[in-house]
């Protein structure tokens, strides 16, 4: 598993237009893209930082798992993303090291990415994702 940067870090907001101001008049980043992951029942907002991103996750159903973390954690971090040449590749020399995965094998995420997430028991409470282009 070879990762080569860090993508970017996903944030639980409520609203992402609530949260927008923050970032674009106060850190004077620019929003480039938002779009809803109708699977993953959630809205997405992200900014570049440099070669990372920053992603703002708005919950768009009760039932998701972004509602249930903000629910139980309030908003906030909610996950790492790290940048690799192949999700699948990736999960499975996690499993074969004894992580627990949430994804056995890559799925689709917002921008066009293949994504798999790490179980947070296992990675020291942080939510941890796979991304490939």
């Amino acid at each position: 598993m070879e990762i080569t940067h860090i993508e970017h870090i996903g944030i639980a907001v409520k609203s992402i237009d609530e949260h927008l101001p923050y970032y674009e008049d106060v850190l004077g980043l620019k929003c480039y893209n938002i779009e809803t992951v109708e699977d993953q029942k959630v809205k997405t907002a992200f900014f570049k930082v440099g070669q990372t991103k920053i992603e703002l996750l708005e919950p768009t159903d009760e039932t998701s798992t972004v509602a249930k973390f903000i629910e139980k954690r309030g908003e906030g971090v909610h996950h790492i993303a790290y940048a690799t040449n192949n999700v699948n590749e990736a999960l499975a020399e996690a499993e074969a090291k004894g992580i627990k995965l949430i994804d056995k094998q890559g799925r689709p995420g917002a921008e066009g990415l293949t994504i798999g997430f790490l179980h947070p028991k296992w990675t020291g409470g942080v939510l941890t994702e796979f991304c490939e282009e």
